[in-house]
């Protein structure tokens, strides 16, 4: 098993809150983590998939009074919500009695729908974190490419074969649509949602056109925003927001949205491997999604993510807000030869950003001018890693 970045990210919250929940898509590793930490201390698990251990739940203050001293860890726990009342009163009672913290890690797979549950019950009682794939910190530089083709779930980048790792992806897919989703009370048609699906990743790094992908599906306009609603909900889809505040430009309001996996976007558009990726026409799109989502991920708590453009086109493919409030202006090339465009030192005019970087797929880093460095990603995702 590759260690988790978020390993020792985990065991801090515990040790320092009642409960964590522990956010993630379905697959990505987020029981692995749970029970590898949970190996550490005296722990419980239960899967609330499974009919025999909701059963064990049928009193749960009782069956968490017997586990009192263990760290109870409640797998998919968005399928029982009413759990959460309980849990409060629970928690309220093992902090009078000095056994407050690291009490609870929750497991689950919808993020609006877990927040808005754990959010109103356990108010000042719990703390959250998300699992991702595997990111460019997380595996060897050499296999940077790979990560990228496969995507970072586990069964997928650790395949033998890029067919295997293909027919893994496809099946989550087709799983994802079939299972998963009408598991949270969508009756969206899944052959739809697959399409819808399948158009973002035929659009990434491009602006959101509603009333267009409607068209194409045959459907509303409000009925794509359903779709898109839930994909974002369940960890599937990145909506990265414009730049937003006035500096007296007409900007672009509208979002643009990435499949947050390049690995389940190349799966969706039939793309097996390298060779069929570098003369696909969504090459350069799929690898600026994924070096845009792996700097949002390993970027400073605190951080704001946006893309900067104004209607004439001047344009920046990511902006970082630092928590400090420094602005880090970010372009993405997939070209070992990379250089700027006029748009980009024209919006760097508007932004004044403390730091200026160009992601190229190389190693070397070097200057492009006076205050603009190329950098490959790891490099970023290292020195954003390191930022306090």
């Amino acid at each position: 098993m590759l260690s988790r970045r978020l390993g020792s990210r985990l065991h801090h919250l515990l040790r320092n809150n009642p409960a964590v929940v522990l956010l993630g898509p379905r697959q990505v590793g987020k029981t692995t983590l749970a029970l590898a930490t949970g190996r550490q201390q005296s722990c419980v698990y239960l899967d609330l998939e499974d009919e025999d251990d909701r059963a064990k739940l049928a009193n749960p203050a009782l069956y968490f009074a017997d586990h009192e001293r263990d760290l109870v860890i409640l797998d998919e726990v968005h399928r029982v919500p009413e759990l959460f009342q309980r849990l409060r009163g629970i928690i309220d009672k093992g902090r009078r009695q000095n056994n407050g913290d690291g009490r609870f890690l929750l497991l689950g797979s919808a993020a609006m729908d877990l927040l808005q549950q754990s959010g109103e019950s356990l108010a000042g009682r719990i703390s959250y974190l998300e699992l991702g794939p595997f990111d460019a910190l997380e595996v060897d530089g050499a296999e940077l490419e790979r990560l990228w083709v496969r995507g970072g779930f586990p069964r997928s980048f650790l395949a033998a074969t890029d067919d295997l790792s293909f027919e893994w992806r496809r099946d989550f897919i087709r799983t994802y649509l079939e299972r998963d989703v009408p598991q949270f009370g969508s009756r969206m048609p899944a052959e739809t949602l697959r399409r819808f699906w399948t158009m973002l990743a035929n659009n990434q790094s491009q602006v959101i056109n509603v009333a267009n992908l409607a068209s194409g599906l045959g459907v509303t306009s409000k009925t794509v925003a359903g779709y898109l609603d839930l994909l974002v909900d369940l960890l599937l889809v990145r909506r990265l927001p414009a730049w937003h505040r006035n500096l007296g430009k007409r900007l672009v309001k509208s979002p643009k949205v990435y499949v947050r996996d390049s690995g389940i976007a190349h799966a969706l558009l039939g793309i097996r491997d390298k060779e069929s990726l570098l003369g696909h026409p969504v090459v350069g799109q799929t690898w600026e999604s994924f070096v845009i989502e792996t700097l949002v991920n390993t970027a400073p708590d605190g951080t704001e993510a946006h893309y900067y453009r104004t209607s004439n086109g001047t344009e920046v493919d990511l902006v970082l807000t630092m928590p400090g409030g420094a602005n880090w202006a970010i372009e993405v090339k997939r070209s070992s030869a990379p250089k700027l465009e006029r748009g980009f030192y024209s919006a760097c005019a508007d932004l004044e950003p403390a730091r200026r970087f160009l992601v190229y797929p190389g190693t070397e880093r070097f200057p492009l001018d006076e205050v603009t460095e190329a950098i490959g990603v790891v490099a970023l995702a290292s020195e954003l890693q390191s930022v306090k």
